[in-house]
């Protein structure tokens, strides 16, 4: 059974930091896309970061410098770091893992970033 369970949400005032962290099971995790989401009430979810299987990342527009995603394979964990929030960075975050067209997700994890 896949699980990924992200951690690591939570209150914080603008610009401060958070680092949000997602454990899987289930899968090889190395062989994995990795990705984080968001989704703010009332919007879309967006992606928010990317990290390939080599490591290579990439992040939406809207991040600007501020977040970094990695991974550490040995602990089949993915991070969010992120930087500078602001009060627009509010929302549900997900972490999801992709492969050869198979995709999951994690359950979210609530972000809140007051002025």
């Amino acid at each position: 059974q896949v699980q990924l369970v992200e951690s690591g949400g939570g209150s914080v005032q603008a610009g401060g930091s958070l680092r949000l962290a997602c454990t899987t099971s289930g899968i090889v995790f190395s062989d994995y896309t990795l990705d984080w989401y968001r989704q703010a009430p009332g919007k879309q979810r967006e992606l928010v970061a990317t990290i390939s299987r080599f490591g290579t990342p990439n992040y939406g527009l809207f991040v600007e410098g501020r977040f970094t995603i990695s991974r550490e394979n040995a602990k089949n964990t993915m991070y969010l770091q992120m930087n500078s929030l602001k009060p627009e960075d509010t929302a549900v975050y997900y972490c999801a893992a992709g492969y050869k067209g198979a995709k999951y997700w994690g359950q979210g994890t609530q972000v809140t970033v007051s002025s």
